[in-house]
């Protein structure tokens, strides 16, 4: 329990009630994230497997703050995949942190530059200050971004967390090792992921590896899964190899996880906010890098000197996002494809993230992109399209297949442009933009499809962004609902470009 100015933390023992420590939050906790804290502040491992949206970041944040309050731990090692990295260094640890506590925190970076040396320093000062070190999962298979780790955590009385711990699923990666290993040298140790099964329960053995080894009672990976697989053996091409085919015992597994875990979902949080709004960041390819440049610099050329009006300015700001969705209008009329990083965010979000997802993209060639994702990581059968290369006759089945809760179509990907007006999608509380268009009519439009008479969930909203490009601004200008094809004109768009 909690008293009424979120103060002081308190504990039913029995009949007694004890309070736990003086511990103001910083920000108002709900009451599935005061049981959370409850169940995991002061044990030695916990898996926080909390469905996205429903504020497992804060909990993590509350539980640092509280044990760094006790004298328990003075260092932290949040790794997080690449897409959220940034916003636990800009936005979760800045907004949910108490205030009482003086901390240091850096963001990582593969390249160490006099700066950025001079930041990671200051982890290894002495005095009372919580050290806070902030690392994306992929640094964790390098030498040098292993060896940074270990310094850090050898230094600390520390814990460590892992952020979408599927990340650290397969037994075989690079990552996963160094993850596990660095795991033994802390005092307490988190996972946090909206969906600890992927794909297979199988996926949980190396999550709960990092908490502590053998906490599911098993030494080895092969062990485990002898233990909640059926195999069987198969040939490939003169070669016998041990495929899973099935699960056992898996309410043996369930009745495990109990013990040091807290389930989550949305629709089991009556006081959650009706929509929250979140935001994963991409990173350029190089050869995207290469093309926006470019195209960057045609467009202030084109400019320089000439009259261009709002609608030629706008044309530049959409060839400009569409290389930041990896592809691009060739001289010819062609449309080359390059390697980019969007797809692969999409696919791992989805991981994260229960039941029916709506899609929208700004594009026909991202629709088309993703439809193929869908289908080689899901099967055929896993989505629907509404966007203008879909038939007439085929739509309204297609939405008819989607609201069926028994039907295997988990996806709806369309525009906004043809799907954005009075369809209904309330079998979706989770709506991603994967790129986004300029006209905020469209956008609240899209929003509501799943906003009708039928939802009974809290929505969360996701936009996809290609850091340091024109699409953080186009996100920021539609979440304060400009319409920038109206409200935002020549100059100030030039300045974008």
């Amino acid at each position: 329990d909690i008293d009424k100015s979120y103060n002081v933390l308190y504990i039913n023992v029995n009949t007694e009630r004890r309070k736990i420590m003086n511990y103001k939050f910083k920000t108002k906790p709900y009451a599935h994230q005061l049981k959370a804290l409850k169940m995991s502040w002061n044990k030695p491992y916990f898996a926080y497997f909390m469905e996205m949206g429903t504020g497992k970041s804060k909990v993590l944040i509350d539980n640092i703050s509280m044990l760094y309050d006790k004298g328990k731990i003075n260092g932290v090692l949040i790794v997080a995949p690449k897409g959220v990295v940034k916003n636990w260094y800009e936005g979760e640890i800045p907004t949910h942190i108490v205030k009482h506590i003086d901390y240091k925190c850096v963001l990582w970076q593969s390249l160490i530059n006099a700066k950025q040396q001079k930041k990671l320093n200051t982890l290894f000062e002495t005095g009372q200050d919580l050290h806070i070190l902030v690392m994306n999962v992929e640094s964790l298979s390098t030498k040098k971004g292993y060896d940074f780790a270990h310094k850090f955590l050898f230094s600390h009385r520390a814990m460590m967390a892992i952020d979408e711990s599927t990340t650290i699923k397969n037994p075989n990666a690079k990552r996963t090792k160094n993850i596990c290993q660095l795991g033994l040298a802390t005092k307490y140790n988190r996972i946090l992921t909206g969906s600890p099964v992927t794909k297979s329960p199988l996926d949980l053995y190396k999550q709960c590896e990092f908490l502590q080894p053998e906490l599911l009672g098993f030494s080895s990976y092969y062990a485990f899964r002898t233990r909640y697989a059926v195999m069987r053996t198969a040939n490939f091409s003169g070669r016998s190899v041990q495929i899973v085919v099935g699960y056992r015992n898996l309410e043996e597994l369930s009745e495990k996880l109990k013990a040091f875990s807290y389930r989550v979902l949305k629709d089991e949080c009556l006081d959650l906010p009706k929509k929250t709004f979140m935001k994963r960041e991409v990173l350029l390819t190089s050869e995207q890098t290469k093309a926006y440049l470019q195209m960057q610099k045609l467009a202030h050329a084109q400019m320089n000197g000439k009259l261009m009006s709002t609608a030629t300015v706008l044309t530049q700001l959409m060839r400009l996002q569409q290389i930041t969705c990896g592809h691009f209008k060739a001289d010819d009329g062609t449309i080359q494809e390059m390697p980019n990083n969007r797809i692969g965010e999409l696919l791992d979000l989805l991981y994260e993230v229960e039941g029916k997802v709506v899609i929208w993209a700004q594009f026909q060639r991202d629709v088309d992109n993703i439809l193929t994702a869908l289908h080689n990581e899901y099967g055929e059968g896993c989505c629907v399209d509404y966007y203008g290369l879909t038939p007439q006759e085929n739509r309204q089945e297609n939405i008819k297949k989607f609201q069926d809760p028994n039907s295997g179509v988990r996806f709806f990907v369309g525009t906004t442009q043809t799907g954005g007006y009075g369809i209904t999608l309330t079998a979706a509380s989770t709506m991603i933009y994967y790129s986004n268009g300029y006209d905020l009519e469209k956008r609240q439009q899209s929003e509501a499809r799943i906003d009708r008479i039928g939802q009974k969930k809290p929505m969360t909203y996701i936009d996809i962004v290609c850091e340091n490009t024109v699409d953080t601004r186009i996100v920021k200008a539609l979440r304060k609902k400009v319409d920038i094809a109206r409200q935002i004109m020549g100059e100030e768009l030039k300045e974008w470009i």
